[in-house]
């Protein structure tokens, strides 16, 4: 930018030292005799140098511009894609699924498009903050040193994710953003996603999207690198947000608003189980503790992912005696956790890295078979229905007792003063029948 306007500048100056001629060495010759001729080739050719100075000076306004405005948009573009993979947009973005979906649940016959918009939008920044801050493990292993050096945002390490294939090439380890700007990007939109939830949605929704942010940033970031029971704290983060999109919905949360949820949480465990049975080279030089790790033949990961699987059987049936969906979707519901439950189970039987990606590859499909059936058999929420109408009917008693608070007043003013009222004439009903000889009587206005 400096660079640009120093040869605009530069430029300028030479073609007005060019143009305009110094009074001391150049006077004034106007009154001296000039032939015409002399005179005609020296205009000609001082105005073909200041049309040639004119386009120089063009030219490299344009090429300074032009490398400012190069320069501006390459910085755009880079620190724009790195917010993007700091933030793990696609799973950012089924977390904001998971989230919408559980604000349509919560929601009686009519959805408020505009209170779904804001959820999810606040919901995105909300994960985005906790996914880049996911990236940022601190220097310490533990918990409580964690908390009781106060260094929740202290120079973060990133030498784990450059020691593994799948996450060397992420901005922080690969170096195109500092760990100090990264933990900037992920304050503000945290804080920005946690207040447009509390402005737009209401205080429950944004405690559950705080909670859920600590938890996933200062509790399950570290478990990674210290116990495998980081799995089923991560399950926990991920049935959050639909608990998170039913309380905006409908300001309360209830018993049928934990099906998505329970889905989630159970449907995660043979997800990752998967996951870190087919990547566990890299989480062991990534220094991650996974439940793999002690598990060379894989037995033990492929039971406990059947054992999860066959947890989510009784769901869709829960889903239709609690009052959330049709009964169609108890049948759907079983027959898509009986497909990944046979995954499972020939996981069981032979474990190896072919029917280890068959089950995730079926895990990434029956997540989003399960919630498009939640969505197409729901029913509405007749707590949140009954709700309105109670609101509904107390608005009413309420303008009705206005109603008479004001008339009561307004008959007391009258008492007061009954001087004020206008008094009116008798109305002369008989005065043409049943007597038509009576003159019809006149009355002082």
């Amino acid at each position: 930018m400096w660079r640009g306007g120093a040869t605009t500048a530069f430029v300028a100056r030479a073609l007005r030292s060019r143009l305009l001629l110094d009074p001391i060495h150049h006077p004034v010759t106007s009154l001296a005799p000039i032939s015409s001729a002399r005179t005609s080739s020296s205009s000609t050719s001082s105005t073909a140098a200041a049309n040639t100075i004119v386009e120089e000076a063009a030219v490299a306004a344009a090429v300074s511009v032009s490398q400012h405005t190069g320069s501006i948009s390459d910085a755009l573009r880079h620190y724009g894609k790195c917010y993007r993979e700091l933030s793990k947009v696609r799973l950012s973005a089924l977390v904001v699924a998971t989230s919408g979906a559980g604000y349509v649940l919560g929601s009686g016959n009519i959805v408020d498009i505009a209170g779904l918009c804001c959820t999810c939008a606040g919901t995105m920044m909300v994960a985005a903050s906790a996914n880049t801050l996911n990236q940022l493990p601190p220097q310490n292993n533990s918990v409580f040193s964690l908390i009781n050096n106060n260094a929740y945002f202290q120079v973060f390490e990133i030498k784990n994710d450059a020691k593994m294939k799948r996450t060397m090439r992420r901005p922080l380890p690969s170096g195109r953003i500092s760990p100090a700007h990264a933990a900037m990007w992920a304050t503000s939109v945290g804080v920005a996603g946690t207040a447009l939830l509390a402005w737009k949605a209401n205080g429950l929704a944004a405690g559950l999207a705080a909670s859920n942010l600590v938890l996933y940033a200062f509790v399950y970031t570290p478990l990674k690198q210290i116990h495998p029971v980081n799995t089923w704290v991560g399950a926990i983060v991920g049935a959050i947000p639909p608990l998170l999109g039913w309380a905006a919905a409908s300001t309360e949360l209830s018993l049928n608003a934990m099906i998505l949820p329970a889905a989630l949480y159970y449907w995660q465990i043979p997800h990752f189980m998967a996951l870190a049975y087919l990547c566990r080279n890299d989480y062991l030089a990534g220094g991650y503790r996974m439940f793999s790790f002690a598990d060379p033949t894989g037995k033990r990961t492929a039971w406990v992912s059947l054992r999860n699987c066959l947890y989510m059987l009784p769901l869709g049936l829960f889903a239709y005696n609690w009052g959330l969906t049709s009964e169609w979707f108890s049948f759907e519901a079983s027959l898509l956790t009986l497909g990944l439950t046979i995954g499972s189970l020939s996981f069981v039987l032979k474990p190896s890295p072919k029917t280890a990606r068959r089950m995730f590859y079926g895990s990434l499909l029956y997540l989003p078979a399960f919630m498009a059936g939640l969505l197409l058999h729901r029913l509405p929420n007749e707590q949140k229905a009954h709700n309105l109408a109670e609101k509904s009917e107390l608005d009413g008693v309420l303008y009705g007792a206005d109603l008479q608070d004001k008339e009561r007043a307004t008959q007391k003013r009258q008492d007061r003063n009954p001087s004020s009222m206008q008094s009116r004439p008798p109305v002369a009903y008989a005065s043409v029948a049943p007597f038509p000889f009576l003159p019809v009587p006149i009355y002082d206005s």
